[in-house]
């Protein structure tokens, strides 16, 4: 049996649209989903006298997303665990057998937290699988595919991710590369240098290449190439991917550190989600120490 899709729950508005999203996903790949609540009883001892309440508080919460999912999409195959600790550490466990985790994406603007514990933050840091993050509020498009490159071993996965979403999906691909020019100062200092036009050439050829191929594997697939040249990265895609069905990123660019799992660019989108979008390939590139 292929993979499930596992999802993450805990009555959340997010949640829900991540179990929405991760139905209509199962419903089209033809895969069950795991819906996974966390009980994070760390701190409780075994004599506290509402362990009990809160742990039959969590399968509720459990059984209630399932009949809501054979409500939604009758067809799928929902099975509910409750597991015990944080939940970005049950979402880890269970990425390992899973073909995706799906997350709802985290209200920056909430008192428990915000973006320094971003529970998709923290998933997406430690998935063995692709992580989607899903937003409660959508744009008026739900068409396109976007995808972000920069050169790196990662972004090529991601193309290679998204490009097959698009073809399936009936989608046009956008493949974005996007960076902030040097500052104005640099080019005074530098007349001559001609610095700016050389980072542009150089970057329209790492962009062709990242699509180089893609005609002969999707020869349907129609896609577009952006380069953003006085943009950061994020709030390139950001903003492209606003009306878009779906965002691809890679975990981690030619710019991270070989010690973080989460690249800046993909740190920063995280925080200001706007569509699904998916992290792929997790851990799954070795890099040279920094």
């Amino acid at each position: 049996m292929n993979k499930p899709i596992v999802v993450g729950i805990n009555g959340s508005a997010g949640s829900e649209a991540a179990l929405a999203w991760a139905l209509q996903r199962a419903s089209q790949h033809k895969v069950p989903v795991i819906a996974i609540h966390a009980v994070d009883d760390r701190w409780m001892s075994p004599d506290f006298q509402y362990h009990e309440l809160i742990r039959q508080s969590g399968m509720e919460l459990l059984q209630k997303a399932q009949a809501s999912a054979s409500e939604q999409v009758p067809g799928v195959e929902v099975d509910i665990q409750l597991r015990h600790g944080s939940a970005g550490a049950a979402l880890r466990e269970a990425s390992k057998e899973a073909s995706m985790v799906v997350v709802g994406a985290h209200d920056r603007h909430w008192l428990d937290g915000g973006p320094m514990t971003d529970r998709a933050l923290q998933v997406v840091s430690s998935s063995a699988s692709p992580v989607a993050v899903i937003p409660t509020t959508r744009g008026t498009g739900d068409h396109g595919v976007v995808v972000g490159v920069d050169g790196s071993e990662e972004s090529l996965q991601a193309v290679s991710f998204a490009a097959a979403e698009a073809d399936r999906g009936g989608d046009e691909l956008t493949v974005v590369l996007a960076f902030r020019s040097p500052a104005r100062w640099v080019e005074n200092q530098l007349p001559s240098s001609g610095l700016a036009e050389t980072i542009v050439e150089e970057d329209r050829v790492v962009l062709a290449e990242s699509v180089a191929g893609l005609g002969d594997k999707y020869p349907d697939l129609v896609v577009h190439q952006r380069l953003e040249t006085d943009t950061e990265p994020a709030k390139a895609l950001v903003d492209i991917a606003r009306e878009a069905r779906l965002l691809v990123i890679g975990s981690r660019g030619r710019g991270g550190f070989s010690r973080m799992v989460l690249g800046s660019t993909a740190h920063a989108v995280l925080l200001n989600v706007p569509c699904p979008t998916i992290v792929t390939r997790v851990h799954k590139v070795k890099h040279d120490e920094d």
